[in-house]
């Protein structure tokens, strides 16, 4: 029993199936001990990990990122959410060269001995790109560009992982640890991240233990999420959403929508009136445009180490798509960098030790061709604001 040692451990029972609910730390050798132990030691009919679809997936197959199609990610506009996706993964990579251990190894152990004893591997954890995007969606939407920023320097430009990083993995899971600096001082984040996380899992367990297909349960859980999943258990989900309503995407809010509209208005009004005094001057706003817009999108491109052809590719796009809020510079950029540079195979199978460095993100060709379409991007959109107020500013 001595593996049990100061392991967070709660039983309790549901419609007659005992559920063990055990908190574990997700870069701890002594939590993937005590899952083998319990597993081996103890007549449980199923196990539920703290894994959705993706990341089970993710984990058992390592190699899974080897079979993205780069330009259809690109034409879908999903390129931010694979950035952010990559980015938990290097997170994840780091803590497994600095620890010798694989975090989320208590997670795989527990698949791997309940395939050996033929017992059925319960998902209960909500889909991570559900989670990341309704974090995105309840943030304000001025704060979405820091939050999603902060997230890549928090990663990137942190080549060694702090002992407080290391402490929040051990309380919570990769997701908490990664959005801890945020989630703290923001409900916004604490609640898609952690709460409705809580409930989802509780509701997944109370379903399971309601349809009399199991009668012994153990739920390898993140220790941070193990009081919250008890208190929702115990209380029968009272105050809690329904799974449909957890799995929902909020809808978007239309009046964000329109701003990007109407700084495309405000620009040609400006051009129009510069125009109306001046064809002059109306030329001279149009060529700050560009060179502002445009210049600052190349030098995003030029930081990412894109190729020269992306780069002009990105002086010349960004002042046109800025002016069409339904294509991104970004998209343009990518698309370019990735048919200019086409990625290899290895990159894609080196992809996540890759990016665990700083200099890896550079160095592959897919984590480059989405630092171009996210660097061109931000250079753009801040080419926008600073031609638009430059414009105003000669016409005042």
């Amino acid at each position: 029993m001595d593996t049990l040692n100061e392991q967070p451990i709660e039983k309790l029972s549901i419609n007659g199936c005992n559920i063990t609910l055990l908190g574990t730390a997700h870069v701890s050798q002594a939590s993937a001990d005590a899952v083998e132990f319990l597993l081996l030691n103890e007549d449980f009919d199923a196990t539920a990990i703290e894994l959705c679809p993706g990341r089970y997936n993710a984990l058992i197959d390592p190699d899974s990122l080897s079979k993205m199609d780069l330009f259809s990610v690109i034409k879908s506009g999903k390129a931010a959410m694979v950035t952010a996706s990559l980015a938990l993964g290097a997170f994840q990579q780091k803590m497994a060269d600095e620890l010798g251990i694989e975090p989320g190894a208590e997670m795989k152990k527990a698949a791997e001995i309940a395939q050996q004893k033929n017992i059925p591997v319960l998902l209960i954890d909500r889909d991570v790109g559900t989670t990341l995007k309704r974090v995105y969606r309840n943030v304000p939407w001025w704060k979405r560009m820091e939050l999603f920023s902060g997230l890549l320097a928090s990663v990137m430009f942190s080549e060694k992982v702090s002992e407080e990083d290391i402490e929040k993995l051990k309380e919570g899971d990769m997701l908490d640890a990664t959005f801890s600096q945020f989630a703290e001082s923001s409900k916004e984040i604490y609640d898609p991240l952690v709460n409705e996380r809580d409930q989802y899992m509780a509701r997944r367990l109370f379903d399971e233990a309601q349809s009399g297909e199991h009668k012994n349960v153990l739920a390898v859980i993140g220790a941070g999420h193990l009081k919250g999943i008890k208190n929702y258990l115990e209380n029968e989900l009272k105050d809690t959403k329904t799974l449909e309503e957890l799995d929902s995407i909020p809808a978007k809010s239309r009046w964000p929508k329109l701003i990007p509209w109407v700084i495309v208005g405000l620009v040609f009004v400006g051009f129009g009136i510069g125009f109306n005094r001046a064809p002059e001057l109306g030329w001279q706003l149009v060529m700050e445009w560009i060179v502002i817009n445009g210049g600052l999108s190349a030098l995003g491109a030029l930081l990412a180490n894109a190729h020269p052809i992306t780069i002009i590719t990105a002086f010349l796009a960004a002042p046109l798509t800025s002016l069409n809020p339904t294509v991104g510079a970004g998209m343009v950029t990518a698309a370019v960098e990735a048919w200019v540079r086409k990625p290899r195979v290895g990159d894609f199978s080196t992809l996540r030790q890759d990016t665990a460095k700083l200099s890896g993100w550079w160095k592959n060709r897919v984590s480059r061709t989405l630092l171009v379409f996210f660097l061109s991007t931000l250079g753009s959109a801040a080419g926008t604001y600073i031609a638009g107020f430059r414009i105003y500013e000669q016409l005042s």
